[in-house]
C-alpha cells in the first residue's frame, strides 16, 4: 500500500489491536457502526462479522472501490468515497438509532472530526477512535494538569473519555513518527447537568481558553467585558481572581459562566 502523506495514511496492521479495538465498541449485532477512514480494511473485516450494518466512509479515491469490491458480498457493508466532514452523518443512521463510530483519525483533522462528532452526539453512543498520543493525553487531562486545555474541556463536555490502549510506530505500515492512543469516547454531554445553554457556554469556553498564558480574568476582559462585572461574578461562583482556565473543572467554569449571565 503506497504512503500518501498527505492524507495522513498510516495503516494498522497489528491485528491484535484491531480486534481490541473492535472490542471496546461491545456489542454490534444489533447496531449500526459508522467507520472513518477504513484505509486497507484491517478493522472493517472484523466489523463487517460483527455489525448489523456498516458503513465506511474512505476519502481515498483508489481505496475505495477496494474496499467495495472487498465487500461485495456483503449487503451490510456500504463503503462511502466522501469527506468525513463533509458527510452527513444523520442521514446514514436507520431510524432514530444511536451509531457507534470507529476511525483512526489523520493528525492533522483530529480536532475537526472530534468536534463534528460532539456536534452531532445525539445521533452517536459511543466513538473508539485512535488519536496521536500527545493529543489524547490533552483529551483525556484533568484540571489543574499541564495537557489541560479548550480540546479537554470540549470532549469531557460531551463525553466521558477512556483511554483503551497505546500503540508503537511499528504497529504500522508506514510507521508514524510518533505514538499512538486508542480512546473510547461515551457520548453524554452535560449541559443539563451543568444548568447551561450549549452554544453562549461553548463561545464563553473558547474566550477563556484564549491565550492559556493569561488569567480567566484577563482572557474575560480580552472579550469585551469589564473588572466591575467581573468581579462580582468570580465571587459569586468561589472562583479566586488570578485563577488560568486550564486549573478549573467545568462545574467551576459553569458556576461562573451562570455568575456572568446574571
Amino acid at each position: 500500500m503506497k504512503q500518501k502523506p498527505k492524507l495522513g495514511q498510516n495503516f494498522l496492521v497489528d491485528m491484535s489491536a484491531c480486534h481490541k479495538i473492535a472490542d471496546a465498541l461491545g456489542d454490534l449485532s444489533e447496531k449500526t457502526v459508522i467507520e472513518i477512514g477504513p484505509g486497507a480494511g484491517a478493522i472493517t473485516e472484523i466489523l463487517a462479522r460483527r455489525a448489523r450494518r456498516l458503513v465506511a466512509i474512505e476519502l481515498d479515491r483508489e481505496l475505495a472501490p477496494r474496499l467495495r469490491e472487498q465487500f461485495a458480498g456483503q449487503p451490510s457493508v456500504e463503503v462511502i468515497e466522501a469527506d468525513v466532514l463533509k458527510t452527513d452523518l444523520m442521514a446514514l443512521r436507520q431510524g432514530g438509532e444511536k451509531a457507534s463510530v470507529v476511525g483512526n483519525l489523520p493528525y492533522y483533522i483530529t480536532s475537526d472530526i472530534l468536534l463534528k462528532l460532539f456536534a452531532d452526539n445525539e445521533m452517536i453512543d459511543r466513538a473508539v477512535v485512535m488519536v496521536q498520543r500527545e493529543v489524547a493525553d490533552r483529551i483525556a487531562a484533568d484540571p489543574g494538569t499541564r495537557d489541560y486545555g479548550m480540546l479537554s474541556a470540549t470532549s469531557q463536555l460531551y463525553a466521558r473519555v477512556e483511554r483503551i490502549l497505546t500503540l508503537p510506530p511499528t504497529a504500522f505500515m508506514p510507521p508514524p513518527e510518533v505514538h499512538s492512543t486508542v480512546l473510547r469516547l461515551t457520548m453524554r454531554p452535560r449541559f443539563t447537568e451543568l444548568a447551561v445553554e450549549p452554544e453562549p457556554f461553548f463561545a464563553f469556553l473558547k474566550e477563556s481558553f484564549a491565550q492559556k498564558r493569561k488569567t480567566l480574568a484577563k482572557n474575560l476582559r480580552a472579550s469585551g467585558l469589564t473588572a466591575d462585572v467581573l468581579a462580582p461574578a468570580f465571587e459569586a461562583a468561589g472562583v479566586a481572581p488570578m485563577a488560568r482556565a486550564e486549573e478549573l473543572d467545568l462545574e467551576a467554569m459553569a458556576r461562573l459562566f451562570r455568575a456572568l449571565r446574571k
